[in-house]
């Protein structure tokens, strides 16, 4: 079934309501089409501020009650509440057409009298499908449109602009600089996530080069370029993009867009993945960040993708402080050094622990990146540390948790190695040009400093310290992986 859908807002920040409720629309329909936003005065009677107004062209399975039910649901999502009739609204969706058919909004069976009398919907409706025929009066939604009041309907760039320009002026000082943007920027985002389409609450940041001529960048431009890169996501008759795709489509942009010779762009975004616990079987959902980078440099762009998990490690060196005492401790009591260690062998020995976080990314060639799933690098992360560590655990679960970690005990560096031998097992075949970096920091529990450490490499680097049993002269970081900085020269 083919839907036209206008969409308007005129309480808070108004483009984010309506990227948020397309976010939410686009989880049962097949956007296809989207018009240009424009400013349209509120209507008569109608309350508050002026309206931001689009119209779109989608495919859905929904019949025709249902989707008028899914509509509502998404208004609520994205906040009306629905007062009273005349007030103003952060969101509004009306179903202009379905199958070519005028709706009407809420009454199925009479088609919609007025949409004749609704320039707000029918300059959006006109810009993407001015064939369609109003059945109330017979006439194109492209000639009502030309008949209607349009008077104060304004068709929006999606940033204001000025002449005043104080970025492209000479600076005082006239020195480059490497990276300046933005960060913090948190938006909504539709993602494929091991091949399901998932919505994220995600933070960017992106910063580009400035030349030693020009003062400053456009900080707006980036926020501009990033709902640009999310209709664009939005817009296009695919499956939702993969978090990789979004960020090197931001970084091109911001090379294009600021004349720069380089730009980086990272995204950061929470997702769920069910889990059960080991022992009492409860089913959760547990909190995991997936992360992407991009770097653009003229044409080329490089990226990787990563996870962060949580878990926990009990520290070795105490253990073994602690095993050596109780070794003594029990040969003073009478037993025999044999019999002191086969009880030591058999029962966990005490140490410290700590809740440490983990991280992994993979630089991939194009052809290879959609068989990495983000829950297999969760996975990685995980089981590198002495045990995972859950949200909801029974008394039966938090038994098995701290047995398995005292059982396992691992340093900081151990879960590093970990997961870089992980991913090099489970990415066996790759080849050897893919990069690899892998951090831990461990929160401690008995020490006021956290612990960290980091390894890093190509997978050919990597393969030829464990294939040695030596320290590869020189191993590629993240930087020049991506190409942020030149590469080292090799002797």
């Amino acid at each position: 079934m083919v839907v036209y859908l206008g969409i308007g807002s005129n309480l808070g920040d108004r483009q984010a309501n309506i990227l948020q409720a397309l976010q939410r629309l686009r989880t049962r329909l097949r956007v296809e089409v989207l018009s240009s936003f424009y400013e349209t005065p509120p209507a008569a009677g109608v309350s508050g501020p002026a309206f931001l107004n689009l119209a779109l062209k989608a495919s859905t399975a929904l019949e025709p009650v249902a989707l008028e039910r899914f509509v509502r649901d998404v208004e609520l999502a994205v906040g009306r509440q629905r007062p009273q009739h005349l007030a103003a609204r952060p969101i509004d969706v009306d179903i202009l057409f379905i199958d070519g058919v005028a709706g009407d909004f809420g009454r199925f069976e009479v088609p919609h009298p007025y949409l004749a009398q609704r320039p707000f919907n029918l300059v959006p409706l006109a810009e993407i499908a001015p064939e369609l025929v109003d059945p109330v009066t017979g006439l194109s939604v492209g000639e009502l449109a030309k008949r209607a009041d349009t008077a104060g309907i304004v068709r929006k760039a999606r940033s204001l602009h000025f002449d005043a320009n104080r970025q492209e002026e000479e600076p005082a000082i006239r020195l480059s600089i490497d990276r300046a943007g933005v960060a913090s920027v948190k938006r909504v985002v539709r993602l494929d996530l091991d091949g399901k389409e998932t919505v994220f609450n995600g933070e960017f940041a992106m910063v580009a080069d400035l030349a030693p001529g020009k003062s400053g960048v456009h900080m707006s431009r980036f926020a501009e370029l990033l709902e640009e890169a999310m209709l664009d996501v939005l817009a296009v008759d695919q499956k939702p993009g993969r978090i990789e795709d979004v960020v090197g489509r931001i970084a091109r942009e911001i090379v294009a867009t600021h004349r720069a010779l380089r730009a980086d762009v990272r995204l950061r975004a929470d997702f769920g993945l069910e889990r059960w616990t080991p022992v009492s079987g409860k089913r959760g959902e547990e909190t995991y960040t997936l992360v992407a980078i991009a770097h653009a440099e003229g044409d080329q762009i490089r990226r990787v993708v990563g996870v962060e998990a949580e878990g926990m490690t009990a520290c070795p060196c105490a253990q073994g402080m602690i095993r050596e005492h109780s070794l003594r401790e029990l040969r003073e009591a009478g037993f025999s050094e044999e019999d002191a260690n086969r009880a030591l062998d058999a029962l966990p020995v005490a140490t410290h622990n700590q809740r440490g976080r983990g991280a992994v990314l993979l630089g991939i060639p194009d052809a290879r990146e959609r068989e990495v799933r983000a829950e297999d690098l969760v996975e990685i992360v995980e089981n590198a540390m002495s045990s995972e560590t859950y949200d909801l655990l029974k008394r039966p679960d938090e038994f098995f948790v701290v047995n398995k970690a005292h059982h396992n005990p691992k340093f900081v560096e151990d879960v590093v190695r970990g997961i870089i031998a992980g991913a090099l097992d489970l990415y066996a075949d790759f080849p050897d040009a893919t990069f690899v970096s892998a951090s831990q920091t461990n929160y401690e529990s008995i020490h006021k400093h956290d612990a960290f450490a980091e390894a890093f490499g190509t997978f050919a680097e990597l393969r030829g310290e464990l294939r040695t049993g030596t320290s590869a002269a020189r191993k590629t970081d993240l930087a020049t992986w991506l190409g942020t900085r030149p590469s080292p020269v090799v002797a």
